[in-house]
């Protein structure tokens, strides 16, 4: 059993890897920019239906897009 956990464990600690890069390197196409902003104008912070319209992106990656790209820095 201890060789069953080990191996989840594994598995965790790969797709938290896989997580942090895509983190790091959060890069969108002009297209995919495009489509997020008339979206956005469409139906406001409702990610999961904007990444719905584009394969291979998830709501919180275009999320985690949105608030670095137009953010307002409130003081």
């Amino acid at each position: 059993m201890s060789r069953l956990d080990h191996s989840s464990d594994d598995s965790y600690a790969d797709s938290r890897a896989e997580d942090v890069s895509q983190d790091s390197k959060l890069e969108f196409s002009e297209d995919e920019e495009t489509l997020i902003t008339r979206m956005f104008k469409l139906v406001g912070e409702r990610w999961s239906l904007i990444a719905g319209r584009i394969p291979g992106r998830t709501a919180e990656e275009i999320e985690k897009f949105w608030t670095s790209r137009y953010s307002t820095s409130e003081d």
